[in-house]
């Protein structure tokens, strides 16, 4: 196994981070409290309710995913591919999820600028990950 450059390093750490504050986002959203919810904006409490529980579901595969993935990078093992792959259709469903629930809801277009970044992040840590293997930086 040979070692990765350092940019691979300053890359993985950056991914950790950004999908740790996914997981951060995503377990508030789960474990938010009644009052919580109910001092939210009556257009985020509609939105909130009309997610598909499937798509919620999805967020945090790809959350997870991206985190476990990430430190797997770090770690330079070679299970981050299948795990990063896995965050990678987290994020898919989650986005098929925010297009559906657009026909009933009023969405804003940052949240799908938002996702847009999330699907590209997605599909660079795959590819970064596949190439790491094929260079021989994680085993």
């Amino acid at each position: 196994m040979q070692k990765p450059p350092t940019w691979f390093v300053v890359v993985a750490v950056l991914a950790l981070l950004w999908n740790a504050f996914g997981l951060m986002a995503v377990l508030m959203d789960a474990l938010a409290t009644p009052e919580q919810l109910a001092a939210l904006p009556a257009d985020q409490q509609t939105l909130r309710q009309a997610r598909p529980l499937w798509s919620v579901a999805a967020s945090f595969v790809a959350v997870v995913g991206g985190t476990l993935g990430c430190l797997a990078l770090l770690l330079r093992k070679r299970w981050a591919v299948p795990v990063l792959v896995a965050s990678f259709v987290g994020v898919v469903l989650q986005d098929i999820g925010l297009v559906m629930q657009a026909g009933t809801s009023a969405i804003p277009q940052a949240a799908f600028i938002l996702q847009g970044l999330v699907l590209v992040i997605a599909v660079a840590l795959v590819d970064l990950a596949r190439r790491a293997v094929a260079k021989g930086w994680l085993g």
